[in-house]
């Protein structure tokens, strides 16, 4: 496996330039300037209508019989520039913009691309807050904040209980199918239909670079989300400094299917405008990385071959042991493939190279998998993987036009960011906004790297963890906790879907694992589909194979800041109104820390259902 090739893509030769300065830090950029870019987004939309007028951009499933629903650039076009008259003739502004509930698909993407082309901004918000949010809280307070003057949800009925809970003021309802008993709302149809005057090209002739094009919310570690302003320089910026190192976008159009959420700016910013920069072709998938879910992700890849596909690591574990025993998926899924990209989180080892075994089963050679690095409030990539890599957890070097600084912090290296990809800061929030730069205009991002290699730095930053997630042993050894959950991960990907890594002013190591539920399952045979998860955690056939799995992870990590002492298995799956996971699956160590602090002492305790690694 190691000795077969690779399958190449063009791309510039990875550059790097690098800068210490008085204080110790290091600056590292990229020697290349960044190209032009255009003052908004639609101008990439108005370019490909004309160029290619009948090339699909967007397909969903929407159809009542599950067909693909598509639209062409030109139709696309068309369609926006009715929805912004019906916004602009509803007087909506930056202090009355359009709230996004529900999830990905071609009615989203009409809305928000129209709002941005008349210069209203969007905010998206995360479906869970209204789907699986047991108070609504995180949508409450974003509502109060941004006050909306026009809310959307693609099904009525689904939404119904959020819609009829929150107090959206004065905001129209607008929503596309399933209309909700008891509440009063505006066709979708009614927006499209209207005929676009003037008025839409004269708001689209001021919308310029520094026009807020979304507020985004972070997921909000502690606290309540934070709206992170996007503008239309940071969203432009991004894709023509990706497209500068990617030069195979364009060689031919991409395409992608894609479930990653437009509320999140992987999957909105990242991987939708990568497509509308590029001329490609999304299809949306309503599957998702979830029992019951992966289902329609496979369907959907089995008919659908991506030149380029995106996922989080969760969803690569999900998504492989379909490729494993699917033969007809195998060859969908690889067989026009350029590139696999991964972020969001530390992709393991194992999975890393089991994607590649199944991409050699089908065409001989190794597809790249290419990662990158950013955050909501970079839009998203500040650094990208434009060179063939051998192991996970490279994320790259910077793309032109941006910088890190990577200032010394306990041991570690901190990363901060200053570029044209950078939010001017948060929505009505100076107080954060403050906070976030430092002295030299570099935004405080949290984040730790290092050179894969220190003494030739084109081969790559590694993401090197959290620096507010570390901590130190009662012995006052530090614990880089980024790096050891993935290892404790890659230890027993079948039965470990997550942990968190505990200790703290501790002797020694703990995990509070989240099962595999699946691999779990498959490693009890004759099963009763009745067993609770807190059963099922507790049977022979998941807690041995753990036990071992960790003794030889223990083996060949002996030292106090790496060794597991003790383990919890999690009989209640993450809470989203905690913040303790994201709708993308990312886990919150902090957050779990704080809301499971009683666990904690149960670990450190006797109790007999803890794990204990002599």
């Amino acid at each position: 496996m190691k000795n077969a090739s690779v399958k190449l893509v063009n791309m510039l030769d990875p550059e790097v330039e690098i800068e210490t300065i008085a204080n110790g830090s290091i600056i590292v950029r990229s020697p290349r300037s960044i190209d032009s870019y255009p003052d908004s987004q639609s101008e990439w939309l108005i370019k490909w209508a004309n160029q290619t007028p009948d090339r699909v951009f967007i397909a969903d499933r929407a159809s009542s019989d599950g067909s693909w629903r598509k639209l062409s650039y030109k139709e696309f076009l068309d369609q926006i520039q009715s929805i912004g008259q019906a916004l602009l003739d509803r007087n909506l502004s930056g202090e009355r913009p359009v709230a996004i509930l529900s999830d990905n698909g071609i009615d989203n993407a009409l809305l928000l691309f129209a709002a941005m082309h008349v210069g209203i901004p969007v905010v998206p918000i995360s479906p869970a807050y209204s789907l699986m949010s047991k108070d609504f809280g995180k949508l409450r307070f974003i509502i109060k904040l941004v006050k909306p003057g026009l809310v959307f949800a693609q099904d009525g009925t689904k939404f119904g209980h959020a819609l009829s809970s929150v107090e959206f003021g004065d905001a129209e309802i607008v929503v596309s199918t399933s209309l909700p008993d008891g509440i009063e709302v505006t066709s979708f149809d009614t927006l499209a239909s209207v005929s676009p005057r003037e008025s839409v090209d004269e708001a689209f002739s001021k919308v310029g670079p520094d026009t807020v094009a979304k507020i985004l919310f972070t997921s909000g570690s502690t606290g309540q989300p934070k709206g992170v302003i996007n503008t239309q320089r940071m969203l432009c910026s991004n894709q023509v400094a990706m497209s500068q190192v990617w030069t195979f976008l364009k060689e031919r159009p991409p395409v992608t299917v894609d479930w990653l959420p437009w509320n999140h700016t992987f999957g909105g910013n990242h991987n939708l405008n990568m497509m509308l920069c590029n001329g490609g072709t999304i299809y949306v998938d309503s599957g998702k990385p979830a029992t019951g879910l992966i289902e329609q992700t496979v369907a959907n890849l089995k008919e659908i071959s991506p030149t380029i596909y995106y996922n989080v690591p969760r969803g690569y574990d999900m998504l492989l042991p379909y490729l494993e025993k699917d033969e007809e998926l195998r060859q969908s899924f690889f067989g026009d493939m350029d590139i696999l990209f991964y972020a969001a989180a530390a992709l393991t080892q194992n999975a890393w190279e089991r994607l590649e075994q199944q991409s050699e089963s089908v065409i001989g050679k190794r597809v790249m998998m290419l990662a990158g690095w950013g955050a909501t409030e970079t839009s998203p990539d500040c650094t990208q993987v434009y060179w063939p890599i051998q192991k996970a957890g490279v994320i790259g070097l910077p793309i032109p036009g941006t910088e890190l600084k990577l200032v010394p912090n306990e041991g570690k290296l901190e990363i901060r960011v200053r570029g044209p990809n950078v939010t001017p800061g948060y929505w009505k929030r100076d107080d954060l906004t403050e906070d976030a730069f430092d002295e030299d205009g570099f935004y405080c991002i949290g984040d730790a790297a290092k050179f894969e290699d220190k003494n030739d730095p084109k081969k790559g930053i590694i993401f090197d963890g959290r620096v507010s997630e570390n901590f130190k042993l009662s012995s006052g050894t530090w614990v880089f906790v980024g790096g050891l959950r993935t290892e404790v991960v890659s230890a027993s990907p079948n039965i470990i879907q997550d942990a968190v890594i505990t200790g703290h002013d501790r002797e020694a190591l703990g995990l509070l694992i989240f099962p595999n539920v699946a691999g779990c399952r498959m490693l009890c045979r004759n099963l009763k589909e009745e067993v609770s998860l807190a059963e099922l955690i507790q049977m022979e056939n998941v807690q041995d194979p753990l036990k071992a799995a960790i003794k030889n992870y223990n083996m060949d990590n002996p030292a106090s800041s790496t060794r597991i002492s003790r383990a919890l298995m999690m009989g209640e799956p993450p809470s989203i109104d905690a913040g303790e996971i994201t709708d993308k699956g990312y886990l919150n160590q902090r957050a779990v820390l704080a809301r499971r602090a009683d666990l904690i002492d149960k670990l450190y305790s006797e109790d007999q259902s803890v794990i204990i690694f002599e």
